[in-house]
């Protein structure tokens, strides 16, 4: 009898031992402090901050380059403004002899040549396509790997490839293929990232309010891009390499974190969902409860999606073209538009690189509220395309006004780029967040929790293509006309909302439908009377 008992004892204290092993070590420490599990809500919250503090790092990195353009390409020629150099007043601290930088050889070789914009344009498409590339690949792995340590890697490997291109600027190198090298290994690398924050929190949280709760999380888009902004431009007084270093060692510690604190799943931990998180993990539809979002049953044999497969999962291909022209036009911005201010006349005088970057930011700002606005308007419509179509279509005309009245003064730059980052963010933030894992985590896939990364990969992978074409074109547009650049720009917002018309004459029809079994239940008279 104590025999039986004491192997009964035994056996979950070993059980709760191996599970304690496999949590990650800050995870440990802090059950340690607290002397008791964490609670399914606590993981929950670990897990949003955790991913949104990387992601955001990734951005960070991702957006010194546009920061760091004009002081590598200081030649401040046509551009469509056809202002002469002697004519040029400031608001802020004036750069020195801008006008002839590039011919007294101010700026940083091989890119404040004549060819400067072209060259800078090419280390973007460069980033970009092998980022696309790389997405495809890394939705494969994220669905049959430990994204923990897939994500720690990636994150890793960014903070160095993005010192090294800063490294430059002490190692006084020149060669336009050594950055290009470096921009492609720091492509591929911040590839892993989507794929994986989505993933793991798409295992956490199901579809009730997701729109809302993802449109709020993926502020860190935006934050990213402000806070990479900010840090690069502090930065450029001490050399634009630490514009780089900076940033890079900023993702290599968040990298750390995540090692140390980011669960997986529910399953890596041991966590029990209470009856709540159940409730919020169960998919309603009318009066139809069906099965969890994904299942708790992590031991049940589950086969990764194909590629293949998952492009033919409903809703993916329309989605994934949309999202090639929304970030087509995001990109750009993302790239080109500290650049574009620093070259714009506002009021009559020109910003310098420094100020242009922190301006840049209110885009960014513009893209929280839109985020959130859009995932909170789906939510309350239960329609993704409807919304993602309309903020296209209303980035038209913010696109336009914002290239006709922007340079009128500062103060009306301020609300058109406002008002244009919330349209253009808000339909890319609703797809690479609400949309991909709603379609990853799709009906016909009964259940198989195994396809979030591989779906979210090709959304988001599909879109990187037009957000590498997008900066590549505008390099070699924009030294013709800042006009046709912006022109580009609202015909693929155009393009972006007409690729959803079919979801969206779908939703509406499904709308209808809904509204029309509600009247008539409405009107017909009650059983009693009947019976009468």
């Amino acid at each position: 009898m104590p025999s039986g008992v004491k192997n009964k004892k035994m056996g979950p204290l070993s059980e709760a031992s191996s599970e304690n092993e496999s949590k990650p070590l800050g995870i440990q420490f802090l059950e340690c402090v607290k002397r008791r599990r964490l609670s399914y809500k606590a993981y929950q919250a670990i897990v949003l901050i955790v991913t949104f503090f990387a992601y955001a790092s990734y951005h960070a990195t991702r957006k010194t380059t546009s920061i760091v353009k004009s002081t590598l390409d200081p030649q401040s020629s046509d551009f469509g403004l056809k202002f002469a150099p002697w004519r040029i007043t400031y608001v802020s601290k004036p750069i020195e002899k801008r006008g002839l930088s590039w011919v007294l050889g101010d700026g940083w070789s091989p890119f404040n040549g004549s060819d400067g914009t072209a060259l800078l344009g090419e280390l973007d498409v460069a980033f970009l396509s092998i980022y696309a590339f790389g997405m495809y690949f890394a939705g494969h792995l994220g669905d049959r790997l430990d994204l923990r340590i897939f994500l720690t890697i990636g994150m890793v490997g960014t903070g160095i490839f993005t010192s090294l291109f800063g490294v430059g600027y002490w190692a006084n190198v020149h060669s336009f293929y050594y950055f290009l090298a470096v921009q492609m290994f720091a492509g591929l690398l911040q590839s892993t990232g989507w794929p994986s924050v989505v993933a793991v929190v798409g295992n956490w949280f199901g579809k009730r309010k997701r729109g809302l709760i993802m449109g709020i999380w993926n502020a860190h888009t935006s934050i990213g891009n402000i806070s990479g902004s900010l840090i690069a431009s502090a930065m450029l007084s001490y050399g634009w390499g630490w514009s780089f270093v900076v940033p890079g060692l900023l993702i290599a510690f968040v990298g750390l974190m995540v090692f140390l604190f980011l669960p997986v799943n529910p399953e890596s931990v041991g966590a029990d969902r209470d009856e709540d998180i159940l409730e919020d993990l169960t998919q309603k539809t009318g009066d139809e409860i069906t099965e969890p979002l994904l299942h708790s049953d992590s031991e049940e044999k589950e086969k990764a999606v194909g590629f293949i497969e998952a492009w033919k999962i409903p809703g993916v291909a329309p989605f994934a073209l949309c999202l090639f022209f929304a970030k087509l036009v995001a990109y750009t911005f993302l790239y080109w538009l500290p650049f574009y201010i620093s070259h714009t006349a506002i009021d009559g005088k020109y910003l310098s690189s420094e100020t242009a970057g922190n301006l840049s930011t209110l885009f960014d700002v513009g893209g929280v509220l839109g985020g959130i606005l859009a995932g909170h308007i789906s939510d309350r419509l239960g329609a993704r395309a409807i919304t993602a179509a309309s903020f296209m279509y209303c980035a038209i005309p913010a696109l336009f006004f914002y290239r006709s009245y922007g340079d009128i003064s500062l103060t009306l730059n301020i609300v058109l780029m406002f008002i244009t980052g919330m349209f253009v963010n808000g339909p890319y933030a609703l797809i690479t967040t609400a949309v991909s894992a709603d379609l990853g985590t799709h009906s016909s896939l009964k259940g198989n929790s195994r396809a979030l990364a591989t779906v979210t990969a090709i959304i988001d992978g599909t879109g990187s293509v037009g957000a590498a074409i997008g900066p590549l074109l505008t390099g070699y547009i924009s030294a013709e006309s800042w006009s046709a650049v912006f022109t580009m720009l609202m015909i693929a917002a155009l393009i972006a909302g007409l690729l959803l018309t079919r979801l969206v004459v779908a939703e509406v029809a499904a709308k209808i439908a809904e509204s029309r079994s509600q009247a008539s239940t409405a009107s017909r008279p009650p059983v009693d009377t009947l019976e009468v």
